[in-house]
């Protein structure tokens, strides 16, 4: 057995150190052949760790090689973060304290807690039956009251996305940061508390939860805690993101585009925001910078910004249609309409594909005005049609016929880029790059309504009222181009749209 100390130990003591662990790896717990136990301390000697008896643990050859500088217990705990990172790569603080109650290493998290009474210059709070009173402070810019508390991870969660609700935490962990925090915080102080707000009557962490994900895995289960009482969340969510921009003198105008960005691309984003190379800060630029780190083919690299793209709008908690979109590649009665579809109809005629080349840090970056603009064509859409569609009646009702004529696979796909024509000349757009760029501009009002107006005649063009088995019926099975043809020859064109008899 191989021993590689700063001490020689003796056969006595060998035996009390198995006695103690079993011929098992400290690391990972798999039991270790006789001829490749290894001995090494659970603290570096290096890190002024003991060589004595209570400081020593069995390693198999393999893992104490792999280990290198580390000490054994940094380097199972080292293991443990790149399994749990593992599970993906949009993990935040919910995901961990998830992990670790799945391991058994946290009881719970995420416990409510209730205001018992709040005066002037304190407050008493019920935390885990127990009433305990805070001094109250106010900001003196926003006027919003908070107070200081170390508090149990059992009260803690992470400020996620959650029932249609925009959580403010605005990143998701990363690997390395949290292992460094972890060593780090076995050796230095916690400076600042980490930042929370009550949200029906839970405790939601959103800025400093590295700190909190390093302190976990080093056996923390209380936190230096700064809550904020009743923020608004819009304010409160720029000055978050503000706070963690690592530009030069600058910060980016659409916090909740960024949001977005890391929430697709992650580690990625992070560290291309991270970069002090004087270069502008762009979707373009970020996308090179991706295709040159990850290899990526050109493809591969659309692929993902178009799900990027996709995915924003469809999860906007705005989106009134988003519940009609099949989640897989088949459409149902209750999910009428795919995402092909979807990309090949709305997407493809009204969203901007391409990544843009402006400043993410100026007002001039409107990718966020277009995702919004995007949003209420579809409403429009769904109060117009969708909102009457019953996936209990069959093609024997005349709305769910012709509702489900609509929302035929070519159907939509043809008719999309008439509607996408109507619009852009209602808008007086004719320019071939204002029309690429239809939605991606600041509309009015107005233009909302006249886009209402080509929405409604499309949706009430009689030839869809048709009765069962009528040509329309056998025409949608055809291809896009001749279906395009028919809906003209029979009215639907770009003229009836803007008002013009059929």
């Amino acid at each position: 057995m191989a021993i590689l100390l700063k001490r020689q130990i003796s056969d006595d003591e060998k035996a009390v150190v198995l006695n103690r662990f079993g011929k098992n790896c400290f690391a990972t717990g798999h039991p270790i052949e006789d001829g490749n136990i290894q001995f090494d301390h659970i603290k570096a000697y290096a890190q002024k760790g003991a060589s004595e008896i209570d400081n020593i643990a069995p390693m198999c050859g393999k893992h104490n090689k792999q280990k290198g500088q580390l000490s054994l217990y940094d380097f199972k705990i080292k293991l443990k973060i790149e399994e749990f990172f593992a599970n993906g790569d949009n993990l935040t603080l919910k995901d961990e304290l998830e992990y670790l109650k799945s391991k058994k290493d946290l009881q719970t998290y995420g416990e409510t807690i209730s205001i018992i009474d709040k005066e002037e210059n304190s407050i008493e709070v019920e935390i885990q039956n127990i009433n305990r009173r805070f001094t109250l402070y106010t900001c003196p810019t926003t006027s919003w009251n908070y107070f200081y508390a170390t508090l149990p991870i059992e009260i803690l969660d992470s400020d996620d996305d959650a029932d249609n609700e925009i959580g403010l935490q605005p990143r998701y962990l990363i690997k390395q940061k949290v292992f460094n925090l972890f060593r780090h915080f076995q050796r230095h102080p916690v400076l600042q508390p980490s930042i929370c707000r009550i949200h029906k009557n839970r405790i939601l962490v959103f800025d400093g939860q590295h700190k909190i994900a390093g302190l976990l895995w080093g056996g923390r289960k209380k936190f230096e805690c700064k809550v904020y009482l009743d923020p608004e969340p819009n304010l409160l969510n720029k000055t978050n993101i503000s706070a963690h921009d690592k530009f030069a003198q600058t910060r980016f105008f659409s916090s909740i585009m960024v949001a977005k960005l890391g929430a697709q691309f992650g580690r990625e984003f992070e560290e291309y925001k991270s970069l002090e190379d004087n270069k502008t800060k762009s979707e373009l630029g970020f996308l090179n910078y991706l295709k040159e780190k990850e290899q990526l083919t050109k493809a591969e690299l659309n692929k993902r910004f178009r799900s990027f793209l996709y995915n924003s709008i469809l999860d906007d908690s705005n989106n009134k249609l988003a519940k009609f979109v099949s989640k897989g590649n088949r459409s149902s009665v209750e999910t009428p309409i795919t995402m092909d579809m979807l990309e090949k109809s709305i997407f493809s005629n009204f969203l901007f594909r391409q990544p843009v080349e402006t400043d993410m840090t100026t007002d001039k970056y409107i990718r966020e005005i277009e995702f919004n603009n995007v949003v209420k064509l579809l409403n429009i859409i769904y109060d117009e049609s969708l909102l009457n569609w019953d996936s209990e009646k069959t093609s024997s009702d005349p709305q769910q016929l012709k509702l489900s004529r609509i929302f035929r696979s070519k159907s939509i796909i043809s008719w999309a880029e008439i509607l996408y024509d109507s619009v852009c000349a209602s808008l007086k757009l004719f320019d071939s790059d204002d029309k690429l760029k239809l939605m991606h501009r600041n509309l009015s009002d107005q233009d909302f309504e006249q886009i209402k107006f080509n929405i409604r005649r499309l949706i009430y063009w009689n030839v869809w009222d048709s009765p069962l088995n009528s040509d329309i019926d056998r025409i949608l099975s055809d291809n896009k181009s001749e279906i395009k043809k028919w809906f003209k020859e029979k009215g639907l064109t770009t003229g009836y749209l803007m008002g013009a008899s059929e």
